[in-house]
């Protein structure tokens, strides 16, 4: 793989709906997000979960959850969806997809991990790419920890530094 060039740098923002519980999981998601600031711009962001009185079909919180979403995104954003619907990747992969992006010069590349009932056409429609994580269901506290683990992975892989082991 290609080293990241210095002079190059696009910022990365992984948006999440919902805030993560304090606990270990967020120990070990700051740690990441501490290690990949070291390539990167890197932030995570927090779409608010939607509060809803009475019951709400899983299309109107979605659509609801995609406004939400498309209101911190700027118009020239790369958007990668993480939905286990999304293309599988090795690590590698992975890495080489996230190459490719920062080749293409986008300002920002944002990736969001949606809410319980996943992503609206609308906003499918808007993605760039859909990732899938794995075919597994995760907890969304889970996804965010596996999302900067694989983004960290992607750069180490990218950087040629030792973490990755084939």
């Amino acid at each position: 793989m290609a080293r990241i060039p210095y002079f190059y740098r696009m910022k990365l923002i992984l948006l999440a709906v919902g805030k993560t519980d304090a606990g270990p999981l967020e120990a070990l998601i700051a740690d990441f997000e501490r290690r990949l600031n070291h390539y990167i711009p890197f932030e995570i962001g927090i779409v608010p979960d939607i509060r809803t009185k009475g019951k709400v079909k899983p299309e109107q919180l979605k659509e609801k959850e995609a406004e939400a979403i498309l209101r911190a995104l700027h118009p020239q954003d790369a958007l990668w969806l993480l939905d286990e619907k999304g293309r599988e990747y090795s690590s590698r992969g992975f890495a080489g997809q996230l190459q490719k992006c920062m080749n293409a010069g986008p300002k920002r590349l944002v990736l969001v991990i949606g809410g319980a009932y996943g992503f609206s056409e609308g906003l499918r429609t808007r993605a760039d790419r859909t990732v899938s994580l794995s075919k597994m269901t995760f907890n969304h506290q889970v996804v965010r920890l596996l999302a900067v683990e694989q983004l960290y992975r992607a750069f180490s892989i990218l950087r040629g530094d030792p973490y990755h082991n084939d």
